[in-house]
Order: structure tokens, then C-alpha cells, then sequence
């Protein structure tokens, strides 16, 4: 099984990846706009869409399989759980990632000693037992809570459901293997030694994770800027779309 990349657009390399329980199919409207400046690689991650079957245990080995798939040199760009797989990435120096763009990101999805922009690690251990009874109603609930604050919430969750079902739905391991990785993660030092240029986009109303995770990551990373979306939740870069490829036209400077 090897991951699934689709590739679209001519010149500078930019990859893109996706959140929990989802699909590269997220960044269609993105990647579209994006193509005409940079040659863009749309990446199912190992279990979801179609990569189903490949496994992992944990960010590394998430970080790991991705690797293989991105050309030296390129910028990349993570939206939520694939935020922390593109700060994983950053920090291996062979691959020479040049900028990377982090959209919907926290170092920590929970919160910890020191860390409160991060959701109860009882809510997140929840989320784990829910998703042995029912799969499917788990991943609907998350798609619920992406579209949280948002204006336009029900329609925000129609457009993630429809892009959902565009490809094969995560396997349950890649699913369970996640909800590790996102109780587990915690980069607020690892942050603070990427020194590669970087755009920080949150919407301004994400309930999921709060935009102070977003302006903490700006902060702590010697070379990024903040960038904040008024009306948009953690579905960012499907309900604004065009805002958030204006961001990441920019990436390189």
C-alpha cells in the first residue's frame, strides 16, 4: 500500500494535509486556486481516504509515511491533526521544507499542565470510546464540532458531510491510532526551534481549537505571522476558502 498523493498546478512544490477522520478531497477549492502559482500534492494520510490501510501508532510514524511523499525542498501546509504532521516534517532536515503553513493548529489538542487553549482530555478519551460503539456517529459529531461558531454552521457541516463522502471513509485503526496521536501531542517546545517562515490561519471563532493556539504557535516560532478569519470555525479551509489560499499564495513571502 503506498499513500495516495494527487498533484495538481506547475512550480514551486506545496503540500497539503488534512485533519482527523477526513480527506485531502478538504482541500479542493484550496488546491484549485493554490495550482496556478505552486505544484500542489493533496495527500490522503496513511488510513484515511484513499490510503486506507496503511497504519501507524503515533506522530512519528504518521510524520514517517508522509515523508516519502514530499519533495525536498517543498513548503507545507497541515490543517488540524495534519498541522502537527507538517511541524513533525519540518523538523527533518533532509527534506528541506522551506515554509510551512499551519491552518486550525495548537502544539497541544488537549489541555495540560501549563496549556488551557485545548479541550478536556476526558472529552477526547470520550470521543475514544464512542468511536468502538459507533464509527459513524462519532465522525458526525466531529463534523459538528469543525463547524461549531461558524456563521452558517449547518450548511458548513452539509459541505464537510458531501466532501466526506467523496472518497473511502477512514479505517477504524487510523481513527483510533489519531485520537492517540491528538491526546499525546504536545510541540509548544518542538514549535520554538522551527525556524522556517510561516503563516498561522485560525478562524476567529473556532470552538474546537481556540485562535489563542493559533497566536501561541505565532508567537513561539521565531519566523511566523498570525493570520485571523472573522466568522470561521475550525472548517476553515472549506468555508473560506479563498481567505485562506490568499494566506498560502503568500507562504513564500
Amino acid at each position: 500500500m503506498t499513500l495516495h498523493v494527487e498533484r495538481l498546478g506547475a512550480g514551486p512544490d506545496l503540500v497539503l494535509l488534512h485533519g482527523w477522520a477526513l480527506h485531502g478531497g478538504m482541500w479542493s477549492a484550496v488546491a484549485a486556486r493554490l495550482g496556478a502559482r505552486f505544484r500542489v500534492h493533496v495527500v490522503d494520510l496513511p488510513g484515511h481516504g484513499h490510503s486506507r490501510g496503511m497504519a501507524f501508532t503515533d506522530l512519528d510514524t504518521l510524520a514517517a509515511h508522509v515523508a516519502g511523499a514530499v519533495p525536498a525542498g517543498s513548503a507545507v501546509c497541515g490543517w488540524s491533526l495534519g498541522a502537527h504532521v507538517a511541524m513533525k516534517l519540518a523538523a527533518i532536515a533532509k527534506l528541506g521544507i522551506r515554509a510551512l503553513g499551519l491552518v486550525a493548529a495548537t502544539p497541544s489538542f488537549v489541555s495540560r499542565e501549563g496549556w488551557s487553549p485545548g479541550i478536556a482530555p476526558a472529552t477526547l478519551a470520550r470521543f475514544a470510546r464512542d468511536l468502538r460503539h459507533d464509527r459513524d456517529g462519532t465522525v458526525r459529531a466531529f463534523l459538528q464540532l469543525n463547524a461549531r461558531g461558524a456563521a452558517g454552521a449547518r450548511a458548513c457541516v452539509r459541505q464537510l458531510e458531501g466532501l466526506l463522502a467523496g472518497r473511502p471513509a477512514a479505517d477504524e485503526g487510523a481513527l483510533a491510532a489519531g485520537l492517540d496521536v491528538l491526546a499525546m501531542t504536545d510541540l509548544r517546545a518542538e514549535s520554538a526551534r522551527l525556524r522556517q517562515p510561516a503563516w498561522v490561519i485560525h478562524g476567529l471563532r473556532d470552538e474546537l481549537v481556540p485562535a489563542d493556539a493559533g497566536r501561541f504557535l505565532a508567537t513561539a516560532m521565531p519566523n511566523a505571522r498570525f493570520v485571523g478569519i472573522d466568522e470561521a470555525a475550525h472548517a476553515v479551509l472549506v468555508t473560506h476558502a479563498d481567505a485562506v489560499a490568499g494566506a498560502l499564495e503568500r507562504i513564500d513571502g
